[in-house]
């Protein structure tokens, strides 16, 4: 592989998603690689939020029902949008509230501790939110987390082994709740397997898809998976604090949820006001309150531009970028003390790339000061997201350029090896 400029050139050349570029808003003087912690804004979705707001401005409280996107119907609209990138039946998917309590409601719905299986099988590798979670579940059936909460450890630090996943699945556990790529290291657990071990068990499974969904292909209702839960804000774009959603397979449909809300009705029966619920009788149920309609507005836009682009093209030009940026990193970098601990195996690497510096808060403190925005994770990580929508292989060449340089001149000792308030 070439180091030179041009090479990166000519792939941006043969960029099939090139157009989709041109979408984002980006100053031209800064390079931004953290798309896997906020996607950039798209002139479509600022477009779809003044679209919702103009239907307040025009119909009042009849935009619950009128216009172009009544709002009575919109979690079920972007859930139907949503359905391909999860390989779901459309009304598997709603967009709905946040990770965390998507993940409460899933888990209050799904986890019903009976005999010897009062357990939730989680792994040490996970985001802390999740875990918060299943331990406040835990302690809401009267379970001390410190006895019911396995989870599964790591051999080397990064990543977790498809084989002792499997093993920690004794006649204890209820349920799995496991991440479909770890966010720090970007590894993709194989959850067809896992799942079908688990069904195997008698385990109900489901996966969070914060780090997957837009980046990765899914196949959940074939991979038989009985939930799945995610943020929007990441591959999404979907904007800060955009809403959420959640799967829930069609072999559940029917079942009433954990936590009960005034939008976990069936449509048609929903404003009767009777103080029985008539759950909706999709994945619907699994809503709460009220949809946050501003906060939702925005996917109208972004992912119109999934349904056109096509995940399989955004797989393809993801791993091409990650790959790129390995390759620079190996030519360029080898003697500046970075380690790549993401997998090198495509089929397990998701959408970033992860290095370790024992500098790595203070790094990403000069790469800032160059206008490239990277992501630190506490205590020595760089996560690197070069998105298949809006970055270049250029910026890639770019980036690890400026990263050289900074190793070079040591710049980087000019900042303190401590992270932000935000890292």
């Amino acid at each position: 592989m070439s180091t030179d400029i041009t090479y990166a050139q000519e792939l941006d050349k043969e960029d099939e998603l090139n157009e989709f570029r041109h979408e984002f808003y980006q100053s031209p003087e800064r390079l931004y690689f953290d798309g896997n912690s906020l996607g950039l804004l798209s002139k479509r979705a600022e477009q779809a939020v003044n679209t919702i707001m103009e239907s307040w401005k025009q119909y009042g409280i009849d935009g619950w029902t009128e216009g172009e996107h009544p709002w009575f119907y919109l979690s079920e609209k972007l859930g139907r949008m949503s359905a391909h990138l999860v390989g779901a039946q459309p009304k598997e998917v709603i967009i709905t509230g946040s990770t965390t309590t998507n993940l409460h409601q899933l888990t209050a719905s799904f986890f019903q501790p009976n005999g010897k299986k009062t357990k939730i099988l989680a792994d040490e590798l996970n985001f802390p939110s999740d875990i918060y979670a299943l331990k406040s579940q835990l302690q809401l059936k009267g379970l001390h987390p410190e006895e019911h909460l396995i989870q599964v450890k790591s051999r080397n630090g990064h990543t977790l082994e498809t084989s002792d996943i499997i093993e920690a699945m004794t006649d204890e556990i209820a349920l799995v709740v496991l991440p479909g790529v770890l966010y720090r290291s970007g590894q993709i657990l194989d959850m067809k397997t896992i799942t079908k071990e688990a069904h195997k068990r008698g385990i109900i499974i489901g996966f969070d898809l914060c780090h997957s969904i837009g980046s990765i292909p899914h196949q959940l209702n074939d991979w038989d998976v009985d939930f799945a839960f995610w943020c929007t804000y990441k591959h999404l774009n979907g904007g800060p604090g955009s809403v959420g959603g959640l799967f829930v397979h069609q072999k559940h449909f029917g079942n009433h949820p954990g936590l009960a809300g005034w939008f976990s009705s069936n449509k048609e029966k929903q404003f009767d006001m009777e103080h029985s619920l008539t759950a909706a009788s999709d994945a619907g149920a699994y809503q709460i309150g009220t949809p946050h309609l501003l906060s939702a507005a925005p996917l109208l836009g972004s992912l119109s531009m999934f349904e056109e682009a096509g995940i399989g093209k955004i797989r393809k030009k993801s791993l091409l970028l990650t790959e790129y940026l390995m390759n620079l990193i190996d030519t360029e970098l080898i003697d500046h003390g970075f380690t790549i601990a993401n997998p090198r195996d495509q089929a397990i690497r998701g959408g970033h790339v992860y290095l370790e510096h024992p500098e790595a808060a203070r790094i990403c403190k000069a790469l800032k000061a160059n206008r490239v925005i990277p992501d630190f994770r506490n205590p020595n990580g760089i996560r690197l997201a070069p998105v298949a929508l809006y970055n270049t292989f250029e910026e890639v060449w770019k980036m690890v350029n400026i990263l050289k340089s900074i190793m070079e001149n040591q710049s980087y000792k000019h900042f303190e090896n401590k992270r932000g308030v935000i890292a």
